[in-house]
């Protein structure tokens, strides 16, 4: 049967009531079955393993066909709704679906249109930049046990850089400056260095499109022995927001946490 077919039908429409009918072939025979697939009810609001799929053939033999459209062909229109409805989300958010040479008073417009529907307690918003890739912008806080100017150096010293990321780094801790970690994993440049209270990066991740950077800004907030260090990492594509919240929990806050112990452990 060809599934690929089906996948790519079935995420074309956008329809709420889906009705697609398919044409399968019995290996063995040859003989060529007619048969339908319909998706009565699908929305955003219900879990897509919970949507209802209906699977009909034509009378006469070619019940294999009809079998394999219940188990494996349902598993593949499942697969293709997710990605369907996710691109949806995607692109309607982000007015992608508009032309690309609108008028500009039209592409103001959609740009009002577009921030004035972001939920104002979303931990994070869509937006565009660069080639008009889908990004997010990431917000994050994590309070540490130093004060702001010890965790300023943290980020800007190559020696303490290398200590808490265990592995050589490139820190040019200047406007303009280079900034590469990880083995490359993750560079970028300074844009901005206010001492202990603001550093703002050029910053990508090497799996991203090409020539991409988003937009990072760490905040220092000194609470005395303790700083709050706030964190906004803006124009993240959006299939890596996950990956790029574990980078900075787990390879930048989590090593820092256990670099600022060791330093304290080492004075006592």
């Amino acid at each position: 049967m060809r599934m690929s077919a089906l996948v790519c039908s079935v995420f074309l429409i956008i329809h709420l009531r889906i009705h697609y009918v398919n044409t399968g072939t019995v290996k063995e025979s040859g003989e060529k079955h007619k048969g339908s697939v319909e998706i009565p009810n699908l929305s955003e609001e219900n879990e897509v393993d919970d949507t209802e799929i209906n699977v009909s053939k034509k009378k006469g033999e070619g019940d294999v066909l009809k079998d394999l459209m219940r188990t494996e062909g349902t598993m593949k229109v499942r697969e293709a709704l997710r990605d369907y409805l996710k691109a949806l989300k995607t692109e309607f958010t982000l007015g992608m679906i508009l032309p690309t040479k609108a008028p500009v008073g039209q592409e103001l417009a959609a740009e009002r249109r577009l921030s004035g529907n972001i939920m104002q307690d979303s931990p994070h918003s869509l937006d565009i930049v660069g080639v008009k890739i889908p990004t997010v912008k990431i917000l994050m806080k994590e309070m540490f046990n130093s004060p702001a100017d010890e965790l300023y150096g943290i980020f800007t010293t190559k020696e303490l850089v290398q200590k808490f990321s265990k592995r050589p780094a490139v820190i040019e801790a200047e406007k303009g400056g280079k900034l590469q970690m990880f083995d490359g994993c993750v560079s970028g440049e300074y844009a901005e260095l206010i001492p202990s209270q603001r550093i703002v990066l050029k910053w990508r991740c090497r799996n991203w499109p090409d020539e991409h950077y988003a937009t990072v800004a760490l905040n220092f907030k000194d609470l005395a022995a303790q700083t709050e260090l706030q964190l906004e990492c803006k124009g993240v594509p959006v299939s890596n927001e996950d990956s790029t919240r574990q980078c900075w929990k787990k390879q930048y806050f989590e090593e820092i946490h256990i670099l600022l112990q060791q330093s304290k452990d080492s004075t006592e």
